[in-house]
């Protein structure tokens, strides 16, 4: 696929370079913070399940580090791939390399340098499980997502989506050393809220991807097909979130805030289809709720962990 030849300008000429905290700000900016804020509670909630309360601080820390490192690194990576087509979207064109504040070579040697760390960090704090399980989701993430299937099919979040559901692996196998059906579940669990909670972005933000040629659902295969995938997809997570209890890993506390918050989700996708363009408010709703939802799920594991 074709890329705009990329000229390593410097940085932002009208201005003075920034001083120390303006680089490393843009350098944080980089690893789209927020995503791997997120990634690191479903790690840190695998972690606690794992270990049937805290874990040894230090084995958190350093895992905390390794992990955030491996994922802002791949994030990193990305930016630098998207280089010619986030300037033509509203949402990305104002990160580090689109908007000029950080050549794009500068972000592709970051991001290689993160993940060579994490991978070395991981392998001495937390043994090889958790260290190939970081590097499984880089990979999947740059390779896979990224450079694969993102402008090639509209299938791209639902296969993609397997990237960001490494973590709990990552956090399970720090403690114990190796995997187990629990953190597979959650694994299997975030994949499934990964195509609802990303097409319903997609639903109002798809002019951006019509501008930058990119086959999200919504741009492909219209609307009203977009909202019925993620209405089918809501139920099988509702399923999968319920089979967590099953392993005896959690309490009824869990199955309770399981259920709940997945009808509720199942409820808001269903809502989804009585708008129509330009209305997208319960695309919105449901987006939000998504965040909540996959935040209150894992907090609800961490409270009903069995002792």
């Amino acid at each position: 696929m074709d890329h705009e030849v990329e000229t390593d300008q410097a940085l932002a000429p009208s201005a003075s370079r920034p001083g120390l905290s303006g680089l490393l700000a843009t350098y944080l900016e980089l690893t789209k913070p927020r995503i791997v804020l997120l990634l690191l509670v479903t790690a840190l909630c695998a972690m606690v399940l794992a270990a049937h309360g805290w874990p040894n601080t230090g084995l958190v820390l350093f895992t905390m580090l390794g992990l955030g490192l491996s994922a802002g690194g791949a994030n990193a990576v990305n930016m630098w791939y998207d280089r010619d087509i986030d300037p033509l979207m509203e949402r990305t064109k104002s990160r580090p390399v689109p908007s000029g504040r950080l050549p794009a070579t500068y972000a592709l040697a970051f991001g290689i340098a993160a993940g060579v760390v994490s991978t070395a960090l991981l392998f001495l704090a937390a043994g090889w499980v958790a260290a190939l399980a970081a590097l499984a989701g880089y990979i999947y993430y740059v390779f896979i997502y990224t450079i694969w299937l993102k402008r090639r099919t509209p299938q791209n979040i639902v296969i993609g989506g397997g990237a960001g559901a490494f973590p709990p692996l990552v956090g399970w196998a720090a403690v114990t050393g190796h995997l187990a059906l629990a953190p597979v579940l959650l694994f299997l669990i975030i994949f499934l809220w990964t195509p609802p909670h990303f097409w319903a972005l997609a639903l109002y933000r798809q002019d951006d991807y019509r501008r930058a040629s990119i086959p999200m659902l919504p741009v492909v295969a219209g609307d009203r097909v977009t909202k019925w995938q993620s209405l089918l997809y809501t139920v099988a997570l509702l399923v999968s979130s319920l089979l967590l209890y099953t392993t005896g890993t959690v309490s009824a506390l869990y199955l309770w805030v399981a259920a709940t918050l997945g009808g509720g989700f199942i409820v808001v996708c269903a809502l989804q289809l009585f708008e129509h363009p330009p209305d997208f408010r319960w695309a919105r709703i449901t987006f939000r709720y998504s965040l909540i939802y996959l935040t209150v799920l894992f907090a609800a594991v961490v409270l009903s962990v069995r002792a």
